[in-house]
């Protein structure tokens, strides 16, 4: 009984939306989605048309299993709605228990729904969070706003694009950054951008074709989008300040222009590249790995990935393709020089373990955190590129990979080695 009255009663919080976000929209629409959150929360086991027909505005409802990515299972429903829009919820239940669940609306539009307004709910259901999505003339997503308990504005909102500043370029050794962006607005980073002669920042949104690397990543969701490149980043500039930096948004939706970013990184003139993602699939990464030969006076350092397996007998990408001109880097105890937990290893396929644990780094707010894994070795190990390279200019890849292995320890376990070159302990020692 206590679950469904506080299903009511963030349902009662959302029904407050009232016209103020739907006013364009049929006077029943928020009432949707209370409903919607409603049969959430009290977790009601009916067929899809069951679902359907407490919906008001709903025609159909599909209900799908989430794929586990751990304990929680998860439930989504899919209601198609009248006015040609939807209402989506997911819930995921542990024990019989609601640990979080998410209703999404979304607006109907010529090309198909696009989302607009998602309350999510954690455990016992009560509101935890709502955000509105604010779309700018031409339908781009640029923004996030906060909402209230009672879905009004808080004032509050966070900016999913913006246009670079303009500056000067700071000069330096010239890296090229390939993650889900960086929060250039931050004059933390904003400072070691490299520049055309104009001022015009020389980084690239490979994932929407544009000038704005901007930090975000909506796959899992575009109300919380994943802010990973800020991150990465700020372990880089910190470790290397005289960096010049080119920031690349990877091409998540088309794989293939992986190629033409490789080449454009090194047009600009990047002596290292550096990633800190991947994937299964080895054909996606066959762009890249075609540019990356072409390019070897390029050093490309990449992270090997925190699966928790080895990469010799169960490979991610691009840590296990073979490039002469590429280091793997994984995240290292610092007592032992051993791969941390959850961190990937090979004798073949994973080149070097840094530490990469509890690290300090700057995130998409400006604000500092602790972080770990192998996204945050792979920038230490470019950054000890990047120092190097400053101090011997006429330095390519082959000469940065013999002075970086030759600090190198080897890391056994029974007499057999676990990475290819070993660990550097402190990859800050001159």
């Amino acid at each position: 009984m206590r679950k469904t009255v506080l299903g009511l009663a963030l349902a009662a919080a959302c029904i407050a939306l009232g016209a103020a976000a739907f006013a364009a929209e049929p006077a029943d629409l928020a009432e949707t989605l209370r409903l919607a959150l409603m049969l959430g929360c009290a977790d009601a086991n009916w067929t899809p048309a069951q679902m359907a027909a407490q919906v008001p505005g709903a025609i159909s409802a599909r209900r799908e299993s989430i794929p586990p990515r751990g304990p929680p299972s998860g439930t989504k429903w899919t209601f198609a709605l009248s006015n040609g829009g939807q209402v989506l919820l997911e819930s995921y239940m542990r024990g019989g228990r609601i640990l979080t669940l998410l209703a999404e609306y979304d607006e109907p539009r010529p090309r198909g729904p696009r989302p607009l307004l998602a309350a999510v709910a954690g455990d016992g259901c009560f509101l935890a969070s709502v955000r509105r999505l604010i779309y700018d003339e031409s339908g781009h997503a640029v923004a996030v706003e906060l909402l209230d308990a009672r879905m009004e504005p808080t004032g509050r909102r966070e900016l999913l694009d913006a246009d670079p500043p303009s500056g000067r370029d700071p000069g330096g050794v010239t890296v090229a950054q390939v993650d889900t962006g960086v929060n250039y607005l931050l004059p933390e980073v904003a400072a070691h951008l490299a520049r055309d002669a104009a001022g015009r920042p020389l980084g690239y949104d490979y994932w929407e074709m544009d000038a704005r690397p901007f930090d975000r990543h909506p796959i899992a969701s575009p109300f919380f989008p994943e802010r990973h490149g800020t991150k990465t980043a700020s372990v880089l500039l910190r470790e290397a300040p005289q960096t010049r930096l080119i920031p690349y948004r990877y091409p998540r939706p088309d794989m293939s222009r992986f190629a033409a970013l490789v080449d454009d990184a090194a047009a600009k003139g990047a002596a290292i590249l550096m990633l800190s993602l991947g994937s299964e699939d080895r054909e996606e990464w066959q762009g890249f790995a075609a540019a990356a030969r072409r390019h070897p006076e390029m050093l490309i350092v990449v992270s090997a990935g925190n699966d928790g397996r080895d990469l010799d007998q169960k490979p991610v990408f691009p840590a296990a393709l073979e490039l002469a001109n590429k280091i793997t880097v994984t995240s290292a105890d610092p007592a032992t020089g051993r791969p941390a937990r959850d961190a990937n290893w090979g004798a073949r396929a994973v080149d070097l373990a840094v530490p990469g644990e509890n690290i300090r780094v700057i995130n998409y707010t400006g604000e500092e955190e602790r972080v770990s894994g192998s996204s945050y070795a792979a920038p230490r190990v470019a950054a000890l590129a990047a120092r190097l390279l400053l101090a011997h200019p006429g330095w390519h890849a082959p000469e940065l990979e013999a002075a970086i292995f030759a600090r190198a320890k080897a890391v056994m376990v029974d007499g057999k080695p676990l990475l290819r070159h070993g660990a550097i302990l402190n990859p800050l020692t001159p």
